[in-house]
């Protein structure tokens, strides 16, 4: 069968196949949106030095008082737990569950 594809093949030095090059749109389709983290969240983190969570609540334009009230804390037991290089696994659920993202987004 003669499929058309639209991928580009790589050779290395060696002549064998090293890599493979697919249309963006093909890539995301095959990736759930969830499982991307923004460009935007990884320079505050970079550039910054922000945590995951702190990265993340800049991104989405919330201030720490907005997402302590979400929590139902206050906002300086927000800002302790944004703080924490790691933040125990149940925090980090809540607290992605308040921002309205998967967890896992705050595993970085």
């Amino acid at each position: 069968m003669n499929t058309p594809t639209n991928v580009q093949i790589i050779h290395g030095a060696d002549g064998r196949p090293a890599f493979v090059v697919v249309p963006y749109a093909d890539y995301i389709a095959s990736h759930p949106v969830e499982d991307l983290v923004p460009n935007e969240v990884v320079g505050y983190m970079i550039k910054d030095g922000m945590t995951a969570i702190a990265a993340w609540r800049r991104h989405l334009g919330l201030t720490q008082a907005e997402v302590a009230e979400r929590l139902g804390i206050s906002q300086p037991a927000y800002a302790q737990q944004e703080a924490a290089e790691r933040p125990r696994k149940a925090t980090r659920e809540r607290i992605a569950k308040a921002l309205d993202i998967p967890a896992p987004l705050l595993n970085l």
